[in-house]
């Protein structure tokens, strides 16, 4: 016989109960919560001076059982604190509201088109990939100028802040006064097709002049001592150029630097002239066709060009060969690919229909120079490292069955250099947005 008519002894309080020792003594604990309302881990039950376990029957303590009828458990412990009702009531998805729903969820909020306004949604969309930028508007006061003395930069930097204020509040923004400060400050956005519509425009003339707005209006942090703005700071790279006179090599090559808030990447129609021999008067040269299917030649492409000058050693135009290098790498870098080019015959700007490949990371180490990439070593050096250790605890993961709890630290690095704040230190990037046109025109 398993089963036995029991007794439990609680402080005053005593019940009666079936016990049933093929079940382990779990059960039983189970049972005396569903009597008392003390949760089993607060339990302590015993029975002639031993203490009963979770897990199985002492053969001592059964036996007794069995010799005793309606044998008595004394039950020690306390009932838990009753549930408190949460301060705050769930809320279903069902009952939110828009502004809700788009914190909650933490979705990219929507622009609505205006009319061929694709293009300044984009633009806005995909600066808003950066959270400096972001943050720096939140910053930036005041307010329109239209009824005052009209300032058209100012202004479209305040309708810009406003617009990224409400998508982190709302799933679909209007930005109509944005697109109509565009309009005024900028006329060309404002020309209609035959419709009687806007008229489609370039994405990338539209990132262009917003951020030379940006640049013009949004100062560097108070607590950086730099007299660079910040569209600079975080936008703006720096060119090493050396000009070398091909046909006169004892000329000294002439270097310079120069400012780019934009990287250029030109999809080669098929002519590259390479210079053989030089004579006072005639370049002889071959052709070659250079297929620009990558991103990376095609940069290389913009960094390596012949052009013609006057030289004052010769007394005339000469061939020289300038050579571009990065000296200075910018937190976020802007490349555009020249897809249009001008057709005599038609008239128009007609597009480039060619695949270029990119991928979802960018290396420029390559067309850095040679004192900027020393300086990039370092924490290059540290990331191969952390993207090691990650492939060998992947391989790991994959060779063993066991799982593990533990919690990986992390380092986190700065991503500029200490003296440099907005540059980058690795000259390695991570793709952010595309801003890209269909169609293959220009409007």
């Amino acid at each position: 016989m398993s089963t036995f008519n029991v007794k439990i002894k609680w402080n005053k309080e005593q019940y009666d109960l079936e016990l049933d020792t093929n079940e382990p003594p779990s059960v039983f604990k189970a049972q005396i919560f569903a009597l008392t309302g003390v949760s089993t881990d607060r339990q302590k039950v015993v029975f002639k001076g031993g203490v009963i376990k979770d897990d199985e029957w002492n053969s001592t303590m059964l036996k007794s059982i069995k010799n005793v009828t309606g044998a008595t458990f004394l039950m020690m412990g306390s009932v838990g604190e009753l549930p408190v009702e949460p301060q705050e009531k769930a809320v279903f998805v069902e009952d939110m509201t828009e502004k809700e729903l788009a914190v909650a969820l933490d979705q990219p909020s929507g622009l609505i088109n205006l009319g061929n306004t694709c293009y300044l949604n984009a633009t806005i969309q995909s600066l808003s990939s950066v959270p400096e930028l972001r943050e720096t508007l939140k910053k930036y006061k005041g307010s329109l100028t239209l009824n005052e003395s009209f300032d058209g930069a100012h202004d479209i930097v305040v309708s810009l802040r406003d617009v990224y204020n409400k998508m982190e509040t709302s799933a679909t923004v209007m930005p109509v006064l944005l697109l109509e400060m565009l309009h005024i400050m900028f006329p060309q956005f404002a020309e209609k097709a035959e419709n009687g519509q806007f008229a489609q425009q370039d994405a990338n003339e539209c990132w262009s002049e917003l951020i030379k707005v940006l640049q013009q209006k949004l100062k560097i942090e108070p607590n950086v001592t730099d007299s660079r703005n910040f569209i600079t700071q975080y936008f703006g790279g720096t060119l090493q150029s050396t000009m070398k006179c091909i046909e006169d090599e004892s000329e000294e090559p002439a270097v310079s630097k120069e400012n780019f808030l934009q990287l250029s990447c030109f999809i080669s129609q098929g002519n590259i002239f390479k210079i053989l021999n030089h004579f006072p008067l005639i370049c002889f040269a071959y052709i070659y066709f250079i297929d620009v299917k990558y991103l990376q030649t095609g940069l290389k492409l913009r960094l390596e060009e012949e052009i013609k000058k006057y030289s004052t050693k010769l007394d005339r135009d000469a061939c020289y060969l300038k050579t571009s290098r990065i000296s200075r790498l910018p937190a976020y870098v802007s490349i555009n690919l020249i897809r249009f080019f001008y057709k005599e015959k038609n008239s128009v700007n007609a597009k480039i229909l060619k695949d270029v490949k990119f991928s979802l990371t960018l290396d420029l180490y390559e067309l850095c120079t040679p004192e900027l990439q020393k300086k990039l070593l370092p924490m290059r050096q540290k990331y191969k490292d952390y993207e090691d250790k990650k492939v060998e605890k992947m391989q790991q993961k994959l060779k063993t069955t066991t799982t593990t709890t533990d919690v990986e630290k992390k380092e986190y690095y700065d991503y500029s250099f200490e003296d440099d704040p907005g540059s980058n230190n690795t000259g390695l990037y991570e793709l952010y947005s595309v801003l890209t046109h269909k169609g293959r025109s220009s409007s």
